[in-house]
Formats: C-alpha cells, structure tokens, sequence
C-alpha cells in the first residue's frame, strides 16, 4: 500500500497531465498502483509496477485483461511523461483536444 501511494503522489505532481488520462479508480497492487484510464490512445487497466532489482518501474497497459503493450526500465522522474506518451499523447495532440472539446455538451 506505501508503494501505491508513492507512485500515486508521483503522478499527481501533474495533476492536469494526470486528469487528462480520464484517471480514475486507484488500486493498489503487488509491488504498484493499478488505475483506469480513457486516453486518446489507450483505454483501459495501467499498471506501473517497481522492480527493485533495477530499482526502475515497469508501466502495463492492459485493455479486455490482455496486455497490449509494456515499457521496462522506466525511471521515477519519467513516469508521467512515459504514460502520457502511451495512453494520451498523439501525433497532433492539440488538434485533437480542439476536436474532442468541440464534441462536448457544455450545456450539461
């Protein structure tokens, strides 16, 4: 549970970069931090997983319990970056924020 809050109290120190995953439902795991989110490219299950024999992290993506992709040997000060490039950031990210805030319904 201290790992999760550790990897936890990484991410928020990025909280818009994080609140743009559509980051939600938290779940500490063996040696890690399961979460939910409903990125541009990636939606689905993130697990970030330290492997203290190289004292690096390791970041799953898993969508429908398969794994679609997995990064190794990620350092700490990476992580949000490292997520971010897999799950949210695309070739023209800003056009396509453009494109998705044109989409909603701002009257809700």
């Amino acid at each position: 549970m201290e790992l999760a809050n550790y990897i936890l109290s990484v991410l928020r120190m990025n909280l818009m970069v994080m609140f743009s995953w559509g980051f939600r439902n938290p779940i500490a795991i063996k040696n890690g931090l399961r979460f939910y989110v409903n990125g541009f490219k990636h939606q689905g299950w993130v697990e970030v997983v330290y492997d203290e024999g190289w004292d690096l992290f390791t970041i799953r993506l898993i969508k429908g319990g398969k794994l679609v992709k997995e990064i190794e040997q990620v350092y700490v000060d990476m992580l949000v970056n490292t997520i971010d490039n897999a799950i949210e950031r695309t070739a023209d990210y800003a056009k396509d924020v453009e494109h998705w805030l044109e989409q909603v319904d701002w009257s809700a």
